[in-house]
């Protein structure tokens, strides 16, 4: 294998996509989760407040309230930590805005200060992983909060509407807890059988694309299971469904796609875990070792992030004065849009940014058509919001604009809590701040460079190549370690997820040296030769139902 990195040179960005960027795809498999969440978070709160003739309290509430959109991939007693930290986080910003609020009226120190929280969400949400919809909602809350007037006698008790509310939104998230316990796991081991059902449907002839998915599918059931470290025999049948799908990837030709499917159905409701037969012995050890693996810290994960940071707290804060030189009330609008855009590469921001101006201005325009049914009363305006809430979660896994095309009415819509206000106002405003801030917000994704991409991508082959090392080295063993052995295993598949992860997001930058696009598929290509090598030391048993002999998988 050559080792050979091409000698550093400026290369430029391939043309930035129009095509296929507003593609309408799949909805999530888990679209109603968070859709229904968001909608019992949000309906107690703010028909409480109706009663009690305090509609203007809402937007407290809803910091709170908006927390139930995270953290539905999660087995539960994960998500019950990753959701408390949600909360504290965006009571933590919420927190800062208010002060900042009380303290002083100037817009330009406002806009500052938000663009700074932004860079802060975006950082600590990705370098945590959250996932959707990531730093968006503390933003939103943060900036809008920014513009809210504000006294420091008032800010305990509506901290304490925020924190009142994300109780709640944790109590609905982990409500569905108590009928399918181990609904997050059976969901990620399905995906990953249908994903590595996909792959073997090719017979391994595909480009690579198919291989890709499948091994993402199936490295993300191993973080969802090796999450929680309590011990079950349900847990315990889900981690066996996922070394058969590793089967799969390393030996597609001789899998029965078939089979890997009717495990998958198998794992709807709340029936029995499908037993797939075969030795169970040895082929779990290396959780063991797994469990014990240190945490990577949280530092680590935010050193590498630092352009994306400076990029978010840049485009933000030129956006918001933007926003402020031509005249608008909201500046927040402009900032939050900014921030919206950035994701790990410009190549997808600039795919966000066309996405996000799409929904929006689609958006205003349901909004004036809803608007004279929102103005009837408080009532009609609450249900009304509850409606582009759910309609917001259930469109945005096809795609972010058709998301967008609600969440655009319902922030309105929120504004509207203190008091009824011109819709044509309102409309101008956003029309005018989505602009501003998807074009300053790309002009500073251009500006600021991420050439901390390519050191990336070269840390990421290493680690893929040691790891490779490693389990060859116990490959030739006479007599390996079965616990050790399938621990390698996982690390060299973790490893070529990453390198594919971080090899996608390189390739999306612009004005760095030219990629090691050749290291990366021979890295590649011999790593995934390797895992296989290690399917056909399981011996017979393992692959019995797989439909796969140990004969077959060669590398």
């Amino acid at each position: 294998m050559s080792s050979a990195t091409p000698a550093p040179t400026t290369r430029r960005l391939r043309r930035l996509p129009l095509t296929g960027v507003l593609r309408l795809g799949r909805p999530s498999d888990i679209w109603s989760k968070p859709a229904l969440s968001v909608v019992a978070a949000v309906a107690p709160p703010n028909l409480t407040l109706l009663v009690l003739d305090r509609l203007d309290l809402a937007v407290y509430t809803m910091a709170g309230s908006l927390c139930a959109l995270y953290a539905h991939n999660r087995p539960y007693a994960a998500r019950a930590r990753a959701l408390a930290w949600v909360v504290l986080g965006m009571l933590g910003g919420l927190a800062v805005a208010l002060v900042t609020a009380s303290l002083t009226t100037n817009a330009v120190v406002l806009v500052t200060v938000g663009a700074l929280l932004a860079a802060v969400q975006k950082a600590l949400c990705d370098a945590t992983r959250i996932g959707p919809p990531g730093n968006v909602i503390p933003t939103f809350v943060s900036s809008a909060a920014l513009f809210a007037p504000q006294t420091p006698a008032q800010i305990p008790g509506h901290l304490a509407l925020g924190l009142v509310a994300g109780v709640w939104s944790w109590l609905v998230c982990m409500a569905p807890a108590l009928v399918r316990p181990y609904g997050p796991e059976r969901r990620a081991t399905a995906h990953a059988l249908n994903a590595a059902a996909a792959y073997a449907d090719t017979r391994g002839t595909g480009d690579g694309h198919a291989r890709a998915v499948a091994a993402a599918a199936v490295q993300a059931a191993w973080q969802s299971l090796l999450s929680v470290r309590a011990r079950s025999t349900t847990r315990r049948a889900l981690q066996r469904l996922v070394v058969r799908a590793e089967v799969a990837l390393a030996a597609p030709a001789d899998t029965d796609p078939a089979r890997l499917r009717a495990w998958a159905r198998d794992l709807r409701g709340t029936r029995p875990v499908p037993y797939p037969g075969g030795a169970d012995a040895d082929e779990l050890l290396g959780l063991d070792i797994d469990f014990a693996a240190p945490r990577q810290p949280l530092r680590r994960a935010l050193a590498p992030l630092t352009p994306i940071a400076l990029r978010t707290a840049l485009g933000c804060a030129l956006a918001g004065y933007a926003s402020l030189a031509v005249g608008i009330g909201r500046p927040y609008w402009a900032l939050v849009t900014a921030a919206a855009l950035y994701q790990a590469n410009l190549a997808l921001t600039w795919s966000r940014g066309v996405q996000r101006v799409v929904g929006n201005l689609a958006g205003v325009l349901l909004f004036a058509a809803v608007a004279p049914l929102a103005h009837l009363g408080p009532a009609a305006l609450v249900l009304c919001c509850l409606t582009f809430n759910f309609g917001a979660e259930a469109l945005i896994g096809r795609n972010y604009w058709l998301g967008s095309v609600c969440v655009t009415p319902m922030a309105l819509l929120i504004t509207e809590f203190t008091g009824f206000q011109d819709p044509g106002t309102l409309i101008v405003e956003r029309v005018v701040d989505t602009l501003v801030g998807a074009l300053v917000g790309l002009v500073a994704a251009v500006a600021v460079t991420n050439r901390r991409a390519g050191d990336r991508l070269e840390r990421a082959l290493a680690v893929a190549e040691r790891a490779r090392e490693r389990t060859a080295r116990l490959l030739a063993e006479p007599h390996p370690d079965a616990g050790a052995l399938q621990a390698a295993r996982r690390s060299l598949a973790a490893a070529l997820a990453d390198l594919r992860a971080t090899a996608d997001a390189a390739s999306g930058e612009w004005r760095q040296r030219a990629l090691p696009q050749e290291r990366v598929v021979l890295v590649e290509q011999s790593g995934h030769r390797t895992l296989a090598a290690t399917v056909r030391r399981q011996g017979p048993d393992l692959d019995r139902d797989t439909g796969m002999t140990t004969e077959d998988a060669r590398p």
